[in-house]
């Protein structure tokens, strides 16, 4: 079963805890626009969230189609090697992450927006408008160019 979506060397990952429709057909040709063509509302909402984190400037929308070549979905509960940084999206998500211990190195920044800047950890709420909202995308957004994911 496949467990990554997107570039094989990612600048970021996104873990999510569930996989979308046709996935392994698109792993074959990985398209964002195809992604939330097969699938519901809630992936288009995730892969737009994705893009406004992602893009290199404020051309969210101009960046989509780009968004998984050189990025990924992950969804099995480990972190990808090939990823430069990784985005652990959602607290129950999180929690399947066992070998993680994030709690003695992150940097909480917003309640419940935390880094972990040594290993490049991103955790945030789940990636839906209702918990991710445009102004906690900015603040994700200064916290990873503070780092250089935009360099």
């Amino acid at each position: 079963m496949t467990d990554l979506l997107g570039s094989h060397t990612p600048q970021l990952t996104l873990y999510l805890p569930h996989r979308p429709n046709g996935l392994d057909v698109l792993v074959e040709q990985p398209s964002a626009t195809a992604l939330v063509a097969q699938n519901s509302n809630h992936w288009r909402k995730i892969v737009t969230l994705m893009a406004k984190v992602c893009a290199p400037d404020d051309d969210w929308k101009g960046y989509i189609e780009q968004l998984l070549c050189e990025n990924a979905l992950g969804f099995a509960p480990q972190l990808h090697a090939g990823s430069a940084w990784h985005w652990i999206g959602g607290q129950q998500n999180q929690a399947r992450f066992r070998e993680l211990d994030v709690r003695h190195t992150r940097v909480v920044v917003d309640g419940d927006i935390a880094l972990d800047p040594q290993r490049r950890i991103l955790l945030t709420p789940y990636p839906d408008y209702r918990q991710l909202s445009n102004r906690k995308v900015a603040l994700i957004r200064e916290l990873l160019a503070q780092y250089g994911f935009y360099a």
